[in-house]
Order: C-alpha cells, then sequence, then structure tokens
C-alpha cells in the first residue's frame, strides 16, 4: 500500500511538473489569446448588450402588464364604504387591480427600433471581428519577437563559442612568441563583450515572454515558454495578386468596412425611428380591479326611536314641512374575502390615441440631429473605404520589401560567411591582427542577426497581407 501511494505521487508530481513546464506553440497562444484575452473578452461583454438590446425591442411588441394591491387602515374621520357616512371610525381596506397596456401603432418605431438592434448586434460581432484580428496579430508579432530573441542568443552564443577557441589558440600563439600580447587582450576584450551581449539577450527573452504572458492571460511568468522552432518562410504566393486585388479583396472581408456599413446603416435607422413621431400613436388598455373591506354590513334597518322622523322636504306654498321615518342601518358582519371580491369587481377597457401637433421642435429637431449623424456616418465609411486602401497598400509593400530585404540578408551574410573564414585563415598563418579579425567576426555575427531579423519580420508583415486579403485568423499559417 505504501508503495502504490508513493507511486501515485510521483504520477502526480510528474504530471505537474509536466503541466507546468509545457512549451506553447504559436497557434496554441493564438487560438488561447482569442478565448482568454481580456480585450477580447470585453468585446464579447458587447456582443452580448447588443443581444440584450435585440431582447428589448422585441419586448415593445408584447403587452405590459402589471398587477398592484393595496391593504391599509384608515383611523379618523373618513368615510364609511359601507353607508357612505362620514365617521370617526378605524377601518381596513383592501384593493386590488390588474392594468394591461399594448401598443398597436406607433409610427412603426418599435418595428424599426427591432431592424436597428439586429444591425447593432451585427455591428458588435463585426467588432469581435476586428479584435480577434488585432490580437492574433499582436500575439504573433510578440511570438516571433521572442523566437528572434531566442535565436539571437543562439548566435551570440555560436560566436563566443568560436571566440573560445579562438583565445586558446591565441593564448598559446602569444606563448610561443609569435603573437604579441596585444592581440590577446584584444580576443579577450571581444570575449568579455559577447558574454555581455549574452546576458543582455537573456534578459531580453523574458521580457518578451512575460509581453507574450501577459497578452495571453497568463500569470505563471516563471514556467511559461514557447516551443523553439525554425518558422519556414511560405504562403508568398498571396503577393501574387496584384494589390488592387487585395484591396477589393479587403473591402469585402475586412471587419473596418462592415462595422463602417453597419454604424451607416444604424445611423439611418435612427433617422427612420425619429421621423415615426410625427405621426399618431394608438394604444389598447384594459384594467380589472377589486375591493374589500372590514366596515360590517348593512343587514337591515329600524326606526331610531330618539328622532323616529327626518325632514326631507319643504311645501313652498304652504311652508309645510315634509318628513320621513329616520332609518338607521343594522351593520352585521362583513362578508368573507373572497365573496366581496367577486361582488366589487369592475373592468375598463378601451382605446388611446394620441396625435402630436406642437412639441417645441422637439421631434423636428431630433429628426434633423439624426440626419446630420446619418451624413457623419457616411464620411467615417468613405473614410474606413480610404483607410483600408493605404493600410492595404503599406501592407502590400511593407512585405514586398521585406522579402526583398531577406533575400538581400542572406547573400550579405554569405558573403560576411566567407570573409570571416577568410580572415580566420589569415588570422591562424598570422597575416592579420586580431582587431582586423573580431571585427570580421563581428560583422559575420551581424549578418547572421540580420538574417534573423528579416525573416520573421518578413513572416510577420506577410500574415498581415494574408488577413487583408481575407484569410480567417485561425486559419493562417506559420
Amino acid at each position: 500500500m505504501k508503495n502504490l501511494t508513493i507511486l501515485a505521487f510521483l504520477l502526480l508530481f510528474g504530471s505537474v511538473l509536466q503541466a507546468q513546464q509545457k512549451e506553447w506553440t504559436l497557434e496554441e497562444c493564438v487560438n488561447y489569446a482569442l478565448e482568454n484575452n481580456l480585450s477580447v473578452k470585453q468585446a464579447q461583454l458587447d456582443t452580448e448588450l447588443s443581444s440584450i438590446e435585440k431582447r428589448d425591442a422585441l419586448g415593445n411588441f408584447i403587452p405590459n402588464i402589471n398587477g398592484q394591491a393595496t391593504n391599509a387602515w384608515n383611523t379618523g374621520l373618513t368615510q364609511n364604504v359601507t353607508t357612505g357616512i362620514l365617521q370617526n371610525q378605524t377601518v381596513r381596506n383592501f384593493s386590488a387591480g390588474v392594468t394591461a397596456s399594448l401598443t398597436l401603432f406607433d409610427g412603426l418605431r418599435n418595428f424599426k427600433a427591432l431592424q436597428r438592434a439586429r444591425i447593432s448586434q451585427l455591428a458588435a460581432e463585426y467588432s469581435l471581428d476586428k479584435m480577434k484580428d488585432d490580437i492574433a496579430l499582436f500575439v504573433a508579432d510578440a511570438y516571433l519577437q521572442v523566437l528572434f530573441n531566442k535565436q539571437d542568443l543562439q548566435v551570440i552564443k555560436a560566436q563566443n563559442e568560436l571566440t573560445q577557441q579562438q583565445l586558446e589558440r591565441t593564448r598559446d600563439l602569444v606563448d610561443a612568441g609569435v603573437l604579441p600580447e596585444g592581440d590577446l587582450l584584444e580576443i579577450k576584450a571581444t570575449d568579455a563583450d559577447e558574454k555581455q551581449r549574452i546576458i543582455l539577450a537573456q534578459n531580453l527573452i523574458k521580457i518578451s515572454l512575460i509581453s507574450l504572458a501577459q497578452t495571453l492571460g497568463i500569470k505563471d511568468y516563471e514556467n511559461f515558454n514557447i516551443v523553439e522552432r525554425d518558422y519556414d518562410i511560405f504562403g508568398n504566393e498571396i503577393l501574387a495578386n496584384s494589390v488592387y486585388d487585395v484591396i477589393e479583396k479587403a473591402k469585402k472581408e475586412r471587419s473596418e468596412i462592415k462595422i463602417a456599413e453597419a454604424n451607416k446603416e444604424l445611423a439611418e435607422k435612427d433617422v427612420e425611428i425619429s421621423k415615426g413621431a410625427y405621426l399618431p400613436t394608438l394604444g389598447a388598455f384594459f384594467n380589472y380591479n377589486t375591493r374589500e373591506s372590514g366596515q360590517g354590513r348593512i343587514i337591515g334597518s329600524e326606526i331610531d326611536p330618539e328622532n323616529p322622523t327626518r325632514q326631507i322636504g319643504l311645501v313652498q306654498e304652504t311652508e309645510q314641512i315634509v318628513v320621513a321615518p329616520n332609518m338607521i342601518p343594522t351593520l352585521g358582519s362583513p362578508l368573507p374575502f373572497f365573496d366581496q371580491l367577486s361582488y366589487n369587481d369592475g373592468m375598463t377597457y378601451g382605446f388611446q390615441l394620441n396625435i402630436p401637433f406642437l412639441n417645441g421642435f422637439a421631434s423636428r429637431n431630433q429628426v434633423r440631429r439624426s440626419q446630420v449623424a446619418a451624413k457623419r456616418a457616411q464620411f467615417n465609411l468613405e473614410q474606413a473605404e480610404l483607410d483600408l486602401e493605404a493600410n492595404v497598400y503599406q501592407a502590400y509593400t511593407d512585405a514586398q520589401g521585406a522579402f526583398q530585404a531577406y533575400e538581400a540578408a542572406i547573400v550579405a551574410a554569405n558573403a560576411q560567411e566567407k570573409a570571416f573564414e577568410y580572415a580566420n585563415e589569415r588570422y591562424d598563418v598570422g597575416l592579420t591582427n586580431s582587431f582586423d579579425f573580431s571585427q570580421a567576426k563581428l560583422r559575420y555575427e551581424n549578418s547572421q542577426r540580420e538574417v534573423l531579423r528579416a525573416k520573421y519580420d518578413y513572416i510577420f508583415k506577410l500574415k498581415v497581407v494574408e488577413l487583408y486579403f481575407g484569410i480567417p485568423v485561425r486559419d493562417l499559417k506559420f
């Protein structure tokens, strides 16, 4: 049993350690960011709000039904609900009712509001798509920056290994009296500089990893790492399309244009809604109410023995007083609660027509404000199209230039490699000094770094063009 417990602990510890040491691919980073990035979550909240707005618009088509109930005690001079006489008393009264109202016609504003809510929901979805595209590019850029920093560190370490070998050879040659002491000092200075750059490169890797982790919403910075793999350059066939083809595709596919078009439709719908205030509104209503009281009910009557008659009139010709028996009602216990509700209920129903004549120019001014907003939305759409054209031109030109820079960097790196090999051979036979050798080595190292920089710069800029061409962010290949 003890051995099984130890084995289970080791397996659990191993699985936890493996989970902590997980290395993320670019595709995993992008997918994780699309689900967990805070900006994406905020854009998703906007889509939820648009769904609620749509439900509000749908709710305008169903009746409003409200119920109310009151149970109150009145003390003092109040009307007796049974006899109708004012008297000092304490009585309990209960009342209840249900009211329903329905808009039958409101200048089609409810119908237009529903259409507007649907457009608003589409606009929120387009904004979410744009946010996902932006986050995917941001993650890709940050990921490629980490990868460049890692491979840059490998280049510096590889050059330092050569420096270490050269340092040993130079020390032997100085000890043998073939080279002066200054050459050894020059190589040592180069070695110290490279070790310093190794430390700086390691710090850059940590900083770039933290930046990427924050974008993904990962807080375990210490155990966050990426897969170190060499990304190939492919997909450049997208540049075989003319820039005008990319622009036309972008206008049909990009969220920027869809958002601007949706905003234009929203503004136009606001104009239609505001014009609805010019038209009459027709509504229907229904009310049911009832009451119950703790006041006693009249069960009979008898002549007042102290005052058996009461004056009810006067004959003008004879001035004769007309009297009638003075009856006193006999009160009994109130009827049961539900019986009273049944006897005392009533209904009110009908239609209500409102015709606008003059409201201080409020409706007309609102229409004008909506029309100004619609014109502004039209201008924003035209500006979005111009901005998209400029951005596509820029991205397309940048991608072409990045590819040319990458090819030039490869040619330069090959030339610097041969130059370094030649300088190394000359240094080994004493035909060049350590300073010239170090300079040749530095130029070779810089050319290798430039190849890496140009490569990842081209990969990123190529993905930007692919997004403009309408390739979904999850389908981007690296």
